[in-house]
């Protein structure tokens, strides 16, 4: 067996890393590949991202979901510019300050950018150790995983071990039912058509891709929602709900609101 030929697995860039990591989250490999070298390009570096408007950084994000990582994401950067003097962060303590940044994701970078063997948790890795340790057992916990993970673990080349280790974890998933529905972490996702998921992303993209650039505005104290911007979305949603989720999407940063206006942040 190979290791998968991943693009953010041919650098060793703190910050390509942590771009990478982010896109990771909730998100599975083949949409991440083509999205990562396209911000990659449009973002170089850090000082580019965290000068970037935020809804430049939106449109890139486009096609990966979750667009609160994008926006954590971003917040990293402008952090990390004025914390960190530019630097991505090395150790794990630093990297969990970082928005939208948990526990596998600091350890993840640890290990791809720095070399630091930090033992973490990810859906791949939860998968070989339930198989091999925990094949007859339910709701197993991550804490559980975390001492085999530690003893196991090659502090010479973290880095190797670990991209193994994920790659093995996800071939065990394509041979035999997936372990880790066996792990108390493990979550379905729930069904995006219709939810209110669904909802928040159509009105971003609204705001993205119909309105002017950088300053969309919509009218949100009338009957009726700018028909350029959102109007799409009446005859779908219940006007209420898309009201409530536009003063939703500016109280996270997405939106700014002026009088009975919003546009994007």
């Amino acid at each position: 067996m190979h290791g998968r030929d991943l693009p953010w697995r041919r650098t060793t860039d703190p910050y390509l890393i942590l771009v990478s990591e982010i896109m990771l989250q909730q998100t599975q490999v083949p949409r991440v590949a083509g999205r990562y070298e396209l911000f990659a390009r449009l973002f170089p570096d850090i000082r580019a991202l965290a000068g970037a408007p935020v809804a430049e950084v939106l449109r890139a994000w486009q096609g990966l979901g979750y667009n609160r990582r994008a926006l954590n994401l971003h917040r990293s950067a402008s952090l990390i510019i004025a914390e960190h003097g530019g630097r991505i962060p090395g150790t794990f303590s630093d990297l969990r300050g970082l928005p939208g940044v948990g526990s596998a994701t600091a350890g993840a970078i640890c290990a791809f950018a720095f070399g630091v063997p930090v033992p973490f948790v990810e859906t791949n890795i939860r998968s070989a150790y339930i198989h091999h340790f925990f094949q007859e057992s339910l709701r197993v916990s991550d804490g559980d995983l975390l001492p085999l993970v530690e003893a196991t673990l090659d502090c010479e080349n973290p880095r190797e071990w670990y991209f193994a280790l994920m790659d093995y974890g996800s071939w065990l998933k394509k041979i035999c039912a997936n372990p880790s529905r066996k792990s108390r972490h493990e979550t379905r996702q729930s069904t995006f058509a219709g939810s209110h998921r669904q909802l928040r992303a159509q009105i971003l993209r609204a705001f993205l891709t119909h309105a002017p650039e950088l300053s969309p505005e919509v009218a949100t104290g009338t009957p009726g929602l700018d028909a350029l911007a959102v109007g799409a979305l009446m005859s779908a949603w219940d006007q209420e709900e898309v009201v409530a989720t536009l003063d939703e999407l500016t109280r996270e940063g997405f939106l700014r609101r002026s009088g009975g206006l919003h546009s994007l942040a």
